[in-house]
This record gives structure tokens, C-alpha cells and sequence, in this order.
């Protein structure tokens, strides 16, 4: 046996002392060893009858996973958020530790590949929304959970691909990356109590991608993809009191969809009593402060 496989395994039998002062250092040292002790600590916890020491590895391994998703999110929003599904694949890493980015890719070159088929050249931008609403929402099936509304399953996204229901800003996000694929120009709005998405001209995206004059419409994904005009965002914002702002009617990036989308996790657990859950997640979001 090396020596750091020696190392590992006094630190895990401490994990029994009684001593929280010796617990606390242990667990210190083994959340500093990262994702490479998490093996030998579910081996410790299958072979335990001990609860409290279950509750300890516990505790360690979800310690462990959040900071590899802090690091991860961290690295996103830092260097690469252009890809905004992976923003919502590593929040959902905070659930689902062992996801895979390559199982939800296989999902979307489905779909993606469907709609591409199905789109040719002479159609409009209404048509073709049309046709990409078909495949989506006929074809795939993606729909509103309104029902469950507030359960976090819908802001997973990997949940989401397999209940094929989600809620308005994880419904948008896949809308959004699967357009975008295909080389349609839609955009998340940011959209108070609601999220939906623009269909943007490009041409006049590249002079100003935030001048509202340049959406050509907008497009509810949590309402099968309905084709909304600037009159019904205004009625909206009306019907909630909410004050009129630009904001609300341009593009938003992807690093405010993504906060948007860790926003309504929060709410969901806060709903659900998890303390515990609500405190990493608030974590993840000063991530873009």
C-alpha cells in the first residue's frame, strides 16, 4: 500500500473520534484532498453501521462535491460562459455529482439534428420557429410543469431531459442552445416572474446586439413556444405592477440566465425547508458578484 493510500485511511478511521475538535481537523484535511477521496470514504460508510459516522462522510463528500462545483462555475463564468447549456450542466453537478456532460450532448445533437432536418432556406423566421416549435414540442414533447412548478427537478437540466418538463428558464435554456445550434438567432429574456426568448435580427445584432427595436419578436418556451409582440411583454409587466425597464425587453447573457436558473433553485428549496441547500447555492451565486 503507498503511503498516501496509508495516509487516507488513518484520517478516515479518526472520522470515529469522538472529539469534535478531532473530527474537525480530519474533515478539514480530507476536504483539502478533493474528489479522490470520496471512493475510500463511501467504502468507509457501506462497511459502518455507525451513524454518526455516516452523517460525518456525509457531510465531507457533499462538502467536496459543492467546492468541485464552485470551481467549475467559477472557471465558466470566468473563462468560457459562452456555452450556456454547460453553465446549466455544472449547477446541476451540485445534485448530481456524477453527470455527465457528454450524456446531455447526446440528448441535444438528437433534437438539434431533428430540427435541422426539418428547416430549409426559403422559410421566414415565423416559419421557421414554427417548425422548430413542432419538433420540440410535438415531436419531443418538452413541456411546462406547472402542476409541480416549484419542485427543483425542473431547474435541472438533466431532470429536465427526462421528464421532458421543466419550468420557463430551464424549458429556455435547451430552446436557446438548440437554436443557436442550428444557427437561429435566439436570445433569453430575463423576464420578471416568467423567462422567454427573442428571435434577434442578425444583421442588426452585430450593430447593437440591446436595441430593442432589433428583436423581431419574442418566443414563450414555457407556453409551447407562443410568438409574442412588445405589446404583450408591455400588458404583462402591467398585469404584475412591474415597472418598465429595458432590461426586460433585451437579450440577456448567459451569465444572468444562469443566476436566474440558481434563483429558482433557491426559491425551490427554500419552499422544501433545505436550509443546507439554499446556503450552497447562495455560495454559487457570489461566484458573480
Amino acid at each position: 500500500m503507498e503511503k498516501k493510500d496509508i495516509e487516507l485511511n488513518s484520517l478516515i478511521r479518526l472520522l470515529e473520534d469522538p472529539d469534535e475538535q478531532v473530527y474537525n481537523l480530519i474533515e478539514k484535511k480530507l476536504i483539502e484532498k478533493g474528489d479522490i477521496v470520496i471512493a475510500a470514504l463511501e467504502k468507509k460508510w457501506n462497511k459502518s453501521l455507525n451513524s454518526i459516522l455516516h452523517v460525518r462522510i456525509e457531510n465531507i463528500i457533499e462538502k467536496i462535491q459543492f467546492n468541485t462545483t464552485f470551481d467549475s462555475l467559477s472557471f465558466w463564468a470566468k473563462n468560457d460562459n459562452t456555452d450556456l447549456l454547460y453553465g446549466a450542466y455544472i449547477v446541476a453537478t451540485h445534485q448530481y455529482p456524477d453527470l455527465k456532460y457528454s450524456d446531455i450532448q447526446l440528448v441535444t445533437n438528437k433534437i438539434t439534428t431533428d430540427v435541422w432536418v426539418a428547416l430549409h432556406d426559403n422559410l421566414t423566421p415565423l416559419e421557421q420557429i414554427r417548425t422548430f416549435n413542432h419538433i420540440f414540442f410535438e415531436v419531443h414533447r418538452f413541456a411546462r410543469n406547472s402542476s409541480d412548478y416549484y419542485a427543483p427537478k425542473n431547474s435541472y437540466i438533466n431532470t429536465v431531459f427526462e421528464s421532458k418538463k421543466g419550468n420557463p428558464v430551464s424549458l429556455s435554456i435547451i430552446y436557446i442552445t438548440i437554436a443557436q445550434e442550428i444557427g437561429l438567432p435566439i436570445y433569453g429574456i430575463n423576464l420578471p416572474k416568467n423567462f422567454i426568448t427573442a428571435y434577434v435580427d442578425e444583421k442588426s445584432k452585430k450593430i447593437d446586439p440591446n436595441d430593442n427595436k432589433k428583436n423581431l419578436f419574442y418566443i414563450n418556451p414555457y407556453n409551447k413556444g407562443a410568438i409574442l409582440g412588445k405589446r404583450e411583454i408591455d400588458f404583462f409587466l402591467e398585469q404584475q405592477n412591474i415597472p418598465k425597464d429595458k432590461k426586460y425587453y433585451q437579450p440577456a447573457d448567459n451569465i444572468t440566465i444562469i443566476i436566474r436558473l440558481l434563483e429558482n433553485l433557491i426559491v425551490s428549496y427554500k419552499k422544501m425547508g433545505s436550509g443546507n441547500k439554499v446556503k450552497y447555492l447562495q455560495k454559487l451565486i457570489t461566484i458573480f458578484n
